[in-house]
């Protein structure tokens, strides 16, 4: 590892402490509207309070302490109160079922679990082992359990600049386990600490030093792109004004209140976001809108401002690939829309598109410090600053993962352009062979499909069969009228062209045989998406298991609806 961070992460905090102690940091909404400020100050008063708590309890030395909540202020003031009171944190998807939690905080071998602000803790209780010490946000469903706003109004703060050591785990992060049982990647404090100065550097290269920006919270803190980007980035940098969301049905009064400046979403979202101004006016119309010079800019304005983006200077893009077209859609908005690559194991500092390196379709050059070079297998192998330290209680995947040296096996396929540019074609494991003995990856196919106003969401497949297929859930304005003889007819005709399109631009083994349209759409809650909205390919694919031989036995257009 070439870089090492100037200040671990808990020095620049203490710093921010002083420096910006009356600045409104976080900004919690409480429902009806209502909303709590906390300052940097009042932020770390409470994280002191707690922290002073946690050390009284008589844990032991690096005691694992897991969160089970949704994004709030109280996440990021347990975090800290974690960290200065010596031990290490575990964040559970505030979305996982009893059995998920209940493996989690098991292996990690939790002490205590702090429970947030949750939407069906009810069906996640019966995981946490009867024993377990609990302590409540003040946002929590309703509970017995000690009061976070209890035991701080009852303890003193502890004092001065607490140090850990940089070796020590600062958090064990759980994966969110689209390929199966979650692993914990350990991050200590020094490597953690040297991936988000590189993101702090990056991202006032990109928009100027010591400027006050605002973001929204929202993507699941438990994962590593919000934890560095917003979380830990934010508690680098100090002028960032963090906003919470409220719920999903709040969302968009939620991006309006905080009318970010930096804002970072998933695929899934971006598509979401783009299929509901299509549905408000369709895609035809809007780009003759947007091809006349003086009338183009106001509808721009106008398209970004009901996103509630249109305050945003800079957008990312993470945890799965963009479609192309997508990314150009975005930007001729006015939007400066980038995209990144990045993993758990090296807590998302890996790669990222950058003003004069931008190409659709790649995610940009190497952060500085990151080391990448590609297998004779076409794997992409990543050594960064912000490499993990291994996975908790797993040395068996310590020696699978990493190079003999020391390069991580991401899993990835992919290709560097000459400029240093990194374009990722598809997961290693995602290969499927046909019964022309041919390889196929999916997700280039899926980014082609995806980009389609009529589709949400794509999986290819196929194994074993002549041809692959995919199988789409149609785009959510059209889901409650998919039944009408009318809507049906519009859809095949549509989406039959798109089948003879993208047929044309992929290689003839990769070519599919049929659309399949989904009964229901993919979602957390039936299982078939990820807490970060990726598909569990697995999960899908056994759910429609006898049903593919009829499928490929039909005589149709190239369209079937499943």
């Amino acid at each position: 590892m070439t870089q090492t961070p100037s200040d671990l992460i808990l020095d620049r905090i203490y710093a921010n402490e002083q420096t910006y102690a009356d600045e409104i940091f976080l900004t919690q909404p409480l429902g009806g509207g209502i909303t709590q400020d906390y300052t940097w100050a009042q932020t770390m008063d409470q994280s002191r309070r707690m922290a002073a708590h946690l050390k009284s309890l008589g844990l032991p030395r690096a005691a694992r302490i897991a969160i089970l909540s949704k994004n709030c202020a109280h996440f990021f003031m347990a975090e800290l109160a974690i960290w200065m009171a010596g031990y290490t944190t575990v964040a559970i998807f505030p979305t996982e079922q009893a059995d998920t939690v209940k493996f989690v905080l098991e292996h990690s071998e939790a002490s205590l679990l702090f429970v947030g602000k949750l939407d069906e803790w009810h069906k996640q209780e019966p995981g946490v082992p009867a024993a377990l010490p609990r302590i409540a946000f003040p946002l929590a469903p309703a509970n017995s359990y000690d009061k976070w706003d209890d035991i701080t109004a009852r303890t003193q703060p502890l004092q001065g600049e607490i140090q850990r050591e940089p070796s020590d785990i600062a958090m064990i992060i759980y994966t969110s386990g689209s390929t199966g049982q979650p692993k914990g990647a350990m991050h200590s404090f020094e490597r953690m600490s040297a991936a988000v100065e590189g993101i702090v550097q990056n991202f006032v290269e990109n928009l100027g030093a010591g400027r006050k920006h605002r973001m929204l919270s929202y993507l699941p803190l438990a994962h590593v792109f919000e934890r560095a980007f917003v979380e830990c980035t934010s508690l680098m940098y100090g002028r960032l004004h963090i906003f919470f969301a409220e719920s999903l049905d709040t969302f968009i009064q939620d991006l309006q209140r905080a009318r970010p400046t930096v804002f970072i979403s998933v695929p899934r979202l971006w598509l979401k976001f783009q299929q509901g101004v299509f549905a408000k006016m369709p895609a035809g119309k809007l780009n003759v809108l947007l091809s006349i010079p003086v009338l183009g800019s106001v509808v721009k304005k106008k398209v970004l401002t009901g996103l509630g983006l249109d305050q945003v200077e800079l957008a990312g893009s993470g945890s799965a690939p963009l479609p192309p077209e997508l990314i150009r859609w975005y930007r001729r908005l006015g939007l400066n829309l980038v995209e990144g690559y990045a993993m758990t194991e090296d807590f998302a500092y890996s790669h990222c598109q950058t003003k004069e390196k931008n190409d659709p379709g790649t995610v940009g050059p190497p952060y500085p410090g990151v080391h990448v070079r590609i297998s004779p297998e076409g794997e992409v192998l990543i050594k960064s600053p912000g490499q993990l330290i291994g996975y908790y209680k797993r040395p068996d995947l310590d020696a699978q993962s990493f190079t003999p040296d020391g390069f991580f096996k991401t899993g990835d396929l992919g290709s560097q352009l000459p400029d240093g540019q990194l374009k990722i074609t598809g997961r290693l494991k995602e290969q499927f062979k046909t019964s022309k003995g041919k390889y196929v990856a999916p997700a280039p196919i899926e980014n082609r499909l995806n980009a389609h106003p009529m589709i949400e969401l794509s999986m290819v497949s196929g194994s074993g069969f002549d041809k692959a297929y995919a199988l789409v859930v149609l785009a959510e304005h059209l889901r409650p009228s998919m039944h009408s003889d009318q809507v049906r007819a519009e859809v095949e005709a549509e989406l039959t062209g798109l089948l003879d399109q993208v047929n044309k631009q992929i290689a003839d083994y990769e070519q599919l045989k049929m659309l399949v349209i989904a009964k229901e759409a993919w979602s957390i809650e039936n299982g078939y998406l990820t807490p970060t909205m990726k598909i569990k390919r697995s999960r899908i694919e056994f759910g429609v298991q006898h049903e593919v031989e009829h499928w490929y036995g039909k005589q149709s257009n190239g369209v079937i609806w499943a």
